[in-house]
Order: structure tokens, then sequence, then C-alpha cells
């Protein structure tokens, strides 16, 4: 099931205008997360909005908006007040420019988007946009309102639709000159640099994201389904330290044999590597049902189960 949109409106290049929709191209969803619960009863915790004060509990509708400009000062603004401010990107995506996208500094980019027709009209004038855009190899720049505040978003062509990526203003991007300043200038000798440059020659290949696996993700998993299977954890091994690097050239000369040695091993085994696609509900244990049988395949169960460390999880919800 595609995901709501996060803004629906216009998009308009001078005269050319069509109904687009805005969704997200990311999504946290599939990570494990957790609740915060009781540790004496297995309850959820629950958070009340209080005043700071009165510690009584507050209604929604008689929390407002307020900046602090002093020791318990604030300037209330409602939301007619905001509303009256908004610009007419709370409704349409101006292109504004078009600019390379190799000028862009990539400590603008926030988060990217999907950007759609909306409804059965105004296809033909989105793919006007689209390959007007995509036949100057440029981006195009626009504003669009999102959470209440004003971003400047980047477009660009993704096969039949427009990718946005939200950029960032100057006055939040900081400068790398007070944190690069105090670096010493370190002169890197030519035979040093060869051997750093192998190294990465035997490390190189394509971009594959799919390659990719959170293995902090994947043990929580498996931490997860070893408590529900009432498997005690084993504990973890001590990492291992390495040494300070005593001379550098043969730090290198070692790491570019390294290097060399597993290459080849690697070529012969022909693994490949474990995807990423699967998320936290297929690797996670089913609690009940018929995919319970099917999963059973799946998480080898130990020859001698150790004693469970606690109770199982409550089911009872939070009153």
């Amino acid at each position: 099931m595609a995901p709501r949109a996060n803004w629906k409106g216009f998009l308009r290049l001078s005269l050319v205008t069509c109904p687009v929709a805005l969704f997200p191209a990311t999504s946290d969803t599939e990570k494990v997360s957790f609740n915060q619960i009781n540790r004496k009863t297995g309850h959820r915790i629950k958070y009340a909005k209080v005043d700071a004060d009165t510690g009584e509990e507050v209604a929604n509708e008689d929390i407002m908006k307020g900046y602090k400009v002093d020791t318990d000062t604030y300037i209330e603004v409602t939301k007619d007040e905001l509303d009256d401010i908004a610009l007419e990107s709370t409704h349409t995506i101006d292109i504004d420019e078009f600019v390379p996208k190799t000028e862009i500094d990539s400590r603008y980019l926030i988060r990217p988007y999907y950007l759609v027709p909306d409804g059965k009209v105004g296809h033909d004038a989105f793919a006007v946009i689209r390959e007007t855009i995509r036949s100057m190899n440029k981006v195009a720049i626009g504003r669009v309102v999102l959470t209440n505040r004003e971003h400047i978003v980047a477009l660009e062509p993704l096969g039949k639709g427009l990718m946005g990526t939200l950029l960032r203003y100057p006055y939040e991007v900081r400068s790398e000159n007070e944190y690069f300043d105090d670096i010493q200038d370190i002169k890197i000798t030519k035979d040093m640099l060869d051997l750093a440059k192998h190294i990465v020659e035997q490390k190189s290949g394509e971009f594959e994201p799919e390659k990719f696996e959170d293995h902090y993700e994947s043990a929580l998993t498996d931490l997860i389904n070893q408590k529900r299977a009432g498997i005690r954890p084993a504990a973890k091994a001590a990492p291992k330290t390495g040494g300070n690097v005593i001379n550098l050239m043969d730090a290198l000369k070692k790491s570019l044999a390294n290097e060399r040695q597993s290459a080849p091993d690697a070529k012969a085994k022909g693994k490949k590597p474990r995807k990423a696609a699967a998320g936290q509900r297929e690797m996670l244990l089913p609690i009940s049902g018929k995919r319970a049988a099917k999963e059973e395949t799946r998480v080898q169960e130990p020859k001698k189960a150790a004693k469970p460390i606690r109770a199982p999880a409550r089911s009872k919800k939070a009153g």
C-alpha cells in the first residue's frame, strides 16, 4: 500500500501548471523500534502535556506556539497569524531557476521526495516540465511549504516522475573552517600515495546498495527473536583493540598485501552478499498462526534451550 502524500498542490513553470502530489522517498518504518515500559508492571509509558507551573494537563485546543525571549517570557503566535504570513508556495511549487546539479553542495541536501501527477488530469503538462528539465541536463529549483515551513526543493527527472530533494538554507550549514583550521599540513611521499592508491584499486567496485546490511538492525532482530524463544543471549566477547600505528609505510604495505590476498578468495567463493531488502516484519518471529510453521524453517532452534531470563512479554494494553 502506497504511503499517503505529504503534500498536494500545483507544480508551475511560468504559465504551465499541473496538479501534483509529494510522497516521501525514504522510510524508517521497517527499522526495529522500542516503546518505553514500566519495569514493575510491563505497561507502556504514556506522556501527558502538562502546565510547567501548575502541573495540570492541558487540552490540545488550549496549546499554542510561543517564542521564548527571556526566562518565562514568551511571544505568543496563533495559527491564524502563521497562516497569514504563509507564502503562495503553500499550494504551489514555483520553479524559479535551473542550475547544474554539480553545483549543489551535498551539505545542503536534506531528504528526497517523489513528485507525481495528482489525479487523471495534468499528465501532459507534467511530462512537458519533466522532459524540459531532462533535456536541459539541469536541476529545477523551487519552493514548497511543509510542516508550516518553506523549503527550497531541487527537482530532477527520475524515470516517469520527478525526484524533489529538500535543501538547507545557508544559515543552516556550518563553515568547515572552524573545524579544519587545526589540521596539520602533512607532506605525503609519492611511495605512500602509490601504495594507498593500490589499496583503493583493490577495494574498488560498483555502487550496489542492495549489498548494504545494517548489522545493528540484524543484531536487534536476533536479540528479540532469542528473547521471545526464551533463549539466553550469549555474552559478547570483548572487542579486539588495534595497537598504535608505528610506521605508516609498513601499515600501507601490510594493508595492500591483505587486500590482494583476500580479493581472489572472495571471487573464488562467488558468494553473493546478503540482501537487506527484508524488513523487521519478515525477520522477526511470528507470535502465532499459520506463518509460525512456515517461519520455523527459517529460524533454527538450539539443541538445548536455556532457562528463560524472565516471564514472557505481557500482552495487556496500558490502561
